[in-house]
């Protein structure tokens, strides 16, 4: 969603990120349905222009690039042509800003080089209501398709794995090959589009491809023997691409057959005590701001980019935070004559601003550009020897460069090094010598110019005058 939106510092058009950015899903584990197509164009919500549903990401530039609007969280929308079309009818109704969040980019910058972008989410109830509707909609479809698949009684296939053909109920192939052959992808009555579901496996095991790792044979018997010695005869439950053919993950869009499955099984332990002992968070896989590299956590990847990449985040704020609190001193000795600085601790960098700057070192980094100099390089290798070679890993543009609205959205929607960022104040237990803030107080050694020059003074002749 986020990602979308485009930085108009940039003035070279191939600069503009476009595209949702992602990284790959294996990484995080996020399990996401995509919104089931039957052919239907999807037109635009304020325009006539329309796009094949198998175009929606071509949509997406159109509005950004055209329209200035971003749709949040466009993967959770169940039903995406119905909801386009809901508000096309609405914003002809009503001004586009009744409904939207408006953010103005480089709101520091020139009055000409500034732009407002629209932001469509569920944070307007409406929209909330619509998007609940649409899922509510389409879990009714695929339970009314399971009912259907499970009454049909002119089913008829062959197995894939002997080729002994079964008609009747699917039950009766998807149990054989759970008894004779050891392969369950499930119980049949937990199954929608039952068809669809073989018809991917047999094409898998036609191409040599096994079912679990996903590698490619060069023939089935190699294939078959694999399978065997591997105990791979059996689908990864963490393919993604399986995830339609499961009820289950249509009961709550966004959420994984796992994560439904664990609060379920929170609810039949309600009545007993919390025991936490055996629990196992998913983890993080945060991905290096300047490689491939992945960790599971927060640690791991710190150090990652410390010792290859001689990057260091923690450094980097707290020199950021001891920056500001520099700034802040030196204009208060020169423009206030008669007090003292005293100096106590400071809070460093907030969240909010630790969140725009891993955005933007991510977004430079994208688009192969120096976040220091503004340099830009060929490849993101070339830009990485860059860094090092220039000593402008540990540098920055002035803040007013990065601390910008348009790096509260994520580069990457899919970033897990900003959930591990955590406030500076929460993270500190005790006064840091090295980061102060001034707080001012009264200078008192000359008492006499002082009161001639106070307000109450002033105000005290000025009433005496009147009377």
């Amino acid at each position: 969603m986020a990602a979308q939106m485009h930085n108009t510092n940039l003035t070279a058009k191939q600069d503009c990120i476009l595209e949702p950015l992602c990284f790959p899903e294996h990484l995080c584990g996020s399990a996401s349905l995509t919104s089931s197509s039957d052919g239907r164009p999807v037109t635009c919500s304020l325009c006539s222009d329309s796009f094949p549903a198998s175009e929606k990401d071509q949509l997406l530039k159109h509005m950004v690039l055209d329209h200035k609007l971003v749709i949040a969280d466009v993967k959770l929308i169940a039903d995406f042509p119905r909801y386009m079309l809901y508000w096309k009818k609405r914003f002809t109704e009503q001004p586009i800003t009744d409904f939207c969040s408006v953010i103005k980019t480089n709101s520091e910058g020139p009055v000409e080089q500034q732009e407002h972008y629209f932001l469509l989410c569920d944070a307007l109830p409406e929209d909330r209501i619509l998007r609940e509707q649409l899922q509510q909609r389409r879990l009714e479809e695929v339970l009314d398709q399971q009912q259907k698949e499970r009454d049909d009684t002119t089913f008829h296939r062959a197995c894939m794995f002997c080729s002994e053909e079964f008609t009747g109920n699917r039950s009766s192939l998807l149990n054989h090959m759970a008894k004779e052959h050891s392969f369950s992808i499930g119980l049949p009555d937990n199954i929608v589009y039952c068809n669809e579901f073989l018809n991917t496996l047999e094409w898998k095991l036609e191409n040599m491809q096994c079912l679990y790792c996903e590698k490619t044979f060069r023939d089935k018997t190699t294939l078959k023997d694999h399978m065997r010695k591997k105990q791979h005869r059996r689908i990864n439950a963490r393919n993604q691409e399986y995830d339609r053919f499961y009820v289950i993950n249509y009961l709550e869009l966004g959420k994984t057959w796992e994560e439904v499955q664990s609060e379920d099984d929170r609810e039949l332990f309600e009545d007993e005590d919390d025991d936490w002992s055996d629990w196992q968070a998913h983890p993080v896989c945060a991905v290096c701001l300047f490689c491939e590299q992945q960790a599971e956590t927060m640690e791991k990847i710190y150090t990652h980019m410390e010792e290859t990449h001689e990057f260091d985040l923690h450094k980097l704020k707290t020199d950021l935070s001891e920056y500001n609190c520099r700034n802040v001193a030196l204009f208060l000795k020169r423009t206030l004559k008669y007090f003292n600085v005293i100096c106590v601790v400071c809070p460093g960098l907030k969240f909010y601003q630790q969140v725009k700057l891993v955005n933007y070192i991510r977004r430079e980094l994208h688009q192969c550009r120096c976040y220091c100099c503004q340099e830009k390089f060929e490849t993101k290798e070339e830009l990485v020897q860059h860094l090092v070679n220039t000593g402008h890993v540990m540098q920055l543009p002035e803040i007013s460069h990065w601390d910008q609205p348009q790096y509260y959205f994520p580069t990457y929607e899919n970033d897990a090094l900003l959930t591990a960022l955590s406030d500076s104040e929460s993270e500190s237990e005790g006064p840091n010598p090295s980061s102060e803030v001034p707080v001012i107080a009264e200078d008192i050694s000359n008492l006499k110019v002082i009161k001639q020059t106070s307000v109450l003074n002033k105000l005290l002749k000025d009433r005496g005058g009147s009377n």
